[in-house]
């Protein structure tokens, strides 16, 4: 792997809340968090102001790009940080989400970096960071080795969680998450290394830049303006994809606390259907109900599939998930086959070591290439 040349800085003010931790000694880190005993009461929040100060910053900026909307901006302009919004979502959903987290299906270089680029727009940190979180929040739901850990409440789930150094459970369990893909993946390392230069180009100066310079939006007034109305775009897409993780109902195990909702779930490009998603996290539609129904980002997935840059396109077939509801569902799906709760346990996605054979035997793989990834 190589280097990375920036430090922690690479992930500007969002990597701030791991810092205070050495992450290249995990076993220092388990040894003497263990050793303290009873986490609950040893561990404090500890504030990282920085953070507060930039969520502060978004949120004021938010408000005022929202004001800017209706005060002056070019219909172009409007139409343009609504692609970007777009772009930054699908960035998350296909492809930090569904592509490189859960390796629920594959995609050929050009596509990889087209992905890089939008997900880098979203100013949700680089792909390696956010996916390491990610997998640790499905390997250890709602405890606390969970990142956003939704018992800690909405708040803390939102947004909370990025504002406050990380539990030393996370530090810890995250250390142990398997990134062996990310780190042979060329885009991914290369975002990496260059990421506080690439986030500041993609995701402010050219979506600023853009309306000034193509359709006559100058002057400094329009650069701070346009910037601002971005930065209301930009805020809606944390929104949405962070509460996708918290509200609705839980067909399948009654042990997630966060649950299903249809209409996050079409605010969030497809993000909604949390408790699905956590029992079959390799299914590249995160989702059973249907292709498209609320799915944007599976229509997106399967147009590439169609011209052939996405391929080995993972789903769970109905036999399936009516098996794993009966096993360990709350009943309200199909009637359990037995009255013991059988708990599963969890995994990030295709390729962890603890996916169950059943699960791997009964995909469906769609658009299947035996071919080496590009």
């Amino acid at each position: 792997m190589a280097p990375n040349l920036f430090g922690n800085s690479a992930a500007l003010y969002l990597e701030a809340s791991q810092q205070g931790v050495s992450a290249e000694k995990p076993k220092t880190v388990i040894t003497s968090y263990l050793a303290a005993g009873k986490s609950e009461q040893k561990y404090k929040w500890k504030i990282v102001w920085r953070n507060v100060i930039a969520f502060v910053y978004l949120h004021i900026g938010a408000l005022y790009g929202l004001y800017l909307f209706f005060n002056g901006a070019k219909g172009l302009t409007i139409i343009w940080n609504i692609l970007l919004a777009c772009a930054a979502a699908v960035g998350i959903t296909a492809g930090a989400h569904r592509l490189w987290c859960h390796r629920a299906y594959k995609a050929k270089w050009p596509l990889r970096m087209i992905l890089m680029i939008f997900q880098t727009i979203a100013f949700q940190n680089h792909l390696y960071e956010w996916v390491r979180d990610h997998r640790v929040h499905h390997k250890f739901t709602d405890t606390d080795a969970d990142p956003h850990n939704a018992k800690r409440g909405f708040f803390f789930s939102h947004m909370g969680w990025l504002l406050v150094r990380k539990h030393p459970d996370v530090i810890a369990k995250g250390a142990s998450v398997d990134m062996s893909d990310l780190d042979e993946d060329p885009i991914v390392v290369w975002q990496k290394r260059l990421y506080i230069i690439l986030m500041p180009i993609f995701s402010f100066l050219l979506p600023a830049w853009v309306p000034c310079y193509f359709w006559g939006e100058n002057g400094m007034y329009s650069w701070y303006a346009t910037l601002f109305r971005y930065t209301a775009s930009l805020n809606l897409t944390w929104l949405v994809n962070s509460a996708a993780h918290i509200y609705g109902t839980r067909p399948y195990d009654d042990t997630i606390s966060a649950t299903d909702n249809f209409r996050v779930a079409l605010g969030a490009f497809g993000e909604g259907w949390h408790n699905y998603h956590h029992i079959f996290p390799w299914d590249y539609k995160a989702a059973e109900l249907g292709d498209y129904k609320a799915n944007f980002t599976t229509a997106f997935i399967d147009f590439f599939a169609k011209i052939g840059w996405a391929y080995d396109l993972k789903t769970v077939p109905t036999e399936l998930i009516e098996k794993r509801a009966a096993r360990t569902g709350d009943g309200t799906r199909i009637k359990r086959d037995t009255e013991e709760y059988a708990y599963e346990d969890a995994i990030w996605g295709w390729g962890d070591k603890d996916m169950h054979k059943e699960d791997i035997e009964y995909a469906q793989i769609i658009n299947k290439e035996d071919s080496k990834e590009e």
